[in-house]
């Protein structure tokens, strides 16, 4: 498998390097655990320089080594995303939408770009240039758009079409749903066969580690496209959930050995959220 090195970084911070008490860790830990997915240390050092600079972390030097902290910028943006991962919604859909509709001047073609990239990130999908939906109650996630987004004007409508037929249709046309579905087919069909306790229980730390983040890697893919559309919208036999269901299992079967293998690296344990977080992930 061909790993990137800076979705690395960031999928070890969001599952375990977070949870370092005092939220420091040492280049060296940093390298030691890329080095597990043969990432040259040049390259570790190439891909925490530019993560630093755009505003992820921030440094100090303890002696001859760089030390790395999260910056809440980034903090916040893995709360939302493992938000998004382990807590998937289970509401009973009442027929409305969340609308987006926004105007932004031509001029500002990165002001559309950070609307477009806030939007899908929410889970919206694009019914026309500048109309988004969302099967979900999502009016204050809109107006926290707007307000960060002062040079465009963003309205939220929370409406329906009062009609079922209409309403999948209208899914239809904002998401494609038959490439979803069969890249969530995909995906279990990949993934199926390490769904086994006993078999993960018995690897090491390092091919726990490499599993485990490979998996989430993969599965985190689906949170920009998946509108977890309610079940009145699903087509029939829609595999969202078994992924899901799939995705939690050997998340969790792998979680022990994988920690255990970062906190030897550490040479410190993990503080208590991360076991918390990990035990979620499966209700």
């Amino acid at each position: 498998m061909h790993w990137k090195p800076r979705a690395l970084i960031l999928d070890l911070y969001g599952d375990y390097l977070r949870y370092v008490d005092g939220g420091e860790v040492r280049m060296a830990e940093i390298t030691a655990l890329l080095a597990v997915f043969d990432i040259e240390p040049a390259t570790v050092r190439v891909n925490l320089s530019r993560l630093r600079k755009e505003g992820w972390f921030t440094t100090r030097r303890v002696g001859r080594e760089t030390v790395y902290s999260l910056t809440p910028h980034l903090l916040g943006i893995l709360d939302e995303g493992r938000e998004r991962i382990f807590h998937r919604r289970e509401e009973e859909w009442d027929g409305r939408w969340t609308m987006a509709i926004y105007q932004v001047p031509e001029a500002e073609r990165a002001v559309r770009e950070q609307l477009r990239k806030q939007l899908a990130w929410h889970g919206f999908g694009q019914l026309s240039p500048s109309t988004w939906l969302s099967p979900h109650n999502l009016l204050s996630e809109v107006r926290e758009i707007a307000d960060e987004n002062p040079l465009a004007k963003v309205d939220a409508l929370w409406c329906g079409t009062g009609n079922r037929d209409d309403d999948r249709a209208l899914a239809a046309r904002c998401w494609d749903l038959d490439l979803l579905g069969q890249d969530y087919e995909s995906f279990i069909g990949t993934y199926a066969t390490l769904n086994d306790q006993q078999l993960n229980a018995a690897k090491s730390g390092q091919a726990a580690l490499i599993d485990r983040t490979r998996i989430i890697g993969d599965y985190r893919r689906f949170l920009f496209r998946d509108p977890y559309l309610p079940l009145d919208l699903q087509p029939r036999g829609w595999p969202s959930d078994t992924a899901y269901r799939l995705f939690s299992a050997v998340h969790k079967q792998l979680g022990a050995a994988a920690t255990d293998y970062v906190t030897s690296v550490l040479g410190e344990p993990l503080a208590p959220g991360a076991e918390v977080l990990k035990e979620r992930a499966t209700h």
